[in-house]
């Protein structure tokens, strides 16, 4: 199965990221559809041409002519919507998702789905600090990655058609990781950088802290505008891998504090010398 005009894509959530997916695959010229619960993102949808139709409730039929439905819910949403809805789903449908957290949702959704359906999980690391479908025009996917983290229940033309779809939304770079090693990255990468953003807000208690600081401060804190509901549940359901990363950090931290105690000038700059090797890797993949 490929990807091609004729492919029915539904989206169901059309928010943040399930915005920017009907963006970009209404330009490439398919054929989108979508379910979210508000009917202003809707109307907003249709108004800007992003849609070709949209409605606030469930569908049978609509859902029963996807042929490739998205998922951009909360995770336990998500878990919950194909416990209820499942069996309008079109025989051989593929579904694919946006959930920051994997090993908790996909073997779980592919244990309670249907035989005759494939789920195939993706998570396109591209979001920003607001939310909603208004936003969705400024997701930017041009130096972005997208994972997508197959089981051993996927086969190999299904995971193909997803990577596929990464490579249509225009990301960067498509890369596949196991569901395991899917969470533990992104638990440093995504999950820790958050927690650092949210404790440096939170830390001191000076005010006024927006008249004095500069462009460190701020892009360092730039994800402490943060969506509550959704980034506690992300954190609970990766709790462990995301605690092990928060101790890596609390003994490197407690290291540099050593070092800075002791005046030990040299093994800070080592850290420092570390620090700027490994960042330099970022820049060269742009």
């Amino acid at each position: 199965m490929k990807l091609t005009k004729k492919t029915n894509i539904l989206i169901v959530g059309l928010g943040l990221m399930g915005g920017s997916y009907a963006i970009a695959l209404k330009k490439k010229g398919y054929h989108v559809t979508c379910i979210t619960r508000s009917q202003s993102s809707v109307d907003y949808a249709l108004e800007q041409g992003i849609i070709d139709y949209g409605t606030t409730e469930v569908d049978p039929s609509l859902v029963g002519e996807a042929d490739l439905v998205v998922f951009s819910l909360y995770p336990r949403v998500f878990l919950d919507w194909i416990e209820r809805y499942q069996q309008y789903l079109k025989p051989g449908a593929v579904l694919t998702d946006v959930t920051g957290v994997k090993t908790s949702v996909v073997y779980r959704v592919q244990e309670l789905l249907r035989p005759d359906v494939e789920f195939v999980a993706a998570h396109p690391m591209a979001g920003r600090e607001v939310y909603g479908v208004r936003n969705s025009a400024g997701v930017k996917v041009d130096e972005a990655n997208y994972i997508v983290t197959p089981t051993d229940k996927n086969t190999p033309e299904a995971v193909a058609l997803i990577k596929q779809l990464g490579e249509e939304l225009g990301y960067a770079r498509v890369s596949e990781l196991s569901p395991e090693d899917h969470d533990e990255i992104v638990a440093f990468v995504s999950q820790l950088a958050h927690c650092l953003a949210v404790v440096l807000m939170t830390c001191n208690d000076l005010q006024n802290l927006e008249n004095y600081t500069g462009n460190s401060f701020r892009d360092l804190t730039r994800i402490a505008h943060i969506n509550e509901d959704m980034w506690s549940e992300l954190f609970l359901m990766n709790r462990e891998a995301l605690l092990r990363q928060m101790d890596l950090f609390r003994a490197q931290f407690d290291r540099l504090r050593g070092q800075l105690a002791v005046g030990d000038v040299e093994a800070m700059k080592d850290m420092m010398r570390q620090s700027t090797v490994r960042r330099d890797a970022f820049d060269k993949v742009k």
